[in-house]
C-alpha cells in the first residue's frame, strides 16, 4: 500500500514538474509551481519527513509562487508604461 502512494506522488510530481517547464506564461508557470510545492509536500510527508513536507507546504507552495506572480505584475506594469511612454513621444 505504502509503495503504491509513493510512486503516484513520484508520478504526480513528475507530472506537475513537465507542466510547469511546459508552460510559457510566467503566471501560469507560478500557479503549475504552486500545485508541484504541493505535490511535494505530500510526497514528503508520505516518505515520513513531516517536518520538511510542511516548509515545503508554506514555501514551495505558497511563498514562491507569490513572489514569482508580483514579480510578474511588476514587470507587466512597467512594460505597459514603457509602452504608454514610447508611443506618446511619437
Amino acid at each position: 500500500m505504502d509503495d503504491a502512494v509513493i510512486v503516484v506522488a513520484l508520478l504526480l510530481m513528475a507530472a506537475s514538474a513537465t507542466g510547469a517547464v511546459a508552460q510559457r506564461d510566467p503566471a501560469r508557470q507560478a500557479l503549475v509551481l504552486s500545485v508541484l510545492g504541493a505535490v511535494l509536500a505530500v510526497l514528503f510527508t508520505v516518505l515520513q519527513a513531516p517536518d520538511v513536507g510542511l516548509s515545503q507546504l508554506a514555501v514551495g507552495s505558497a511563498l514562491t509562487p507569490l513572489l514569482i506572480m508580483l514579480s510578474v505584475r511588476k514587470v507587466r506594469r512597467r512594460g505597459r508604461s514603457d509602452d504608454a511612454s514610447k508611443g506618446g513621444a511619437k
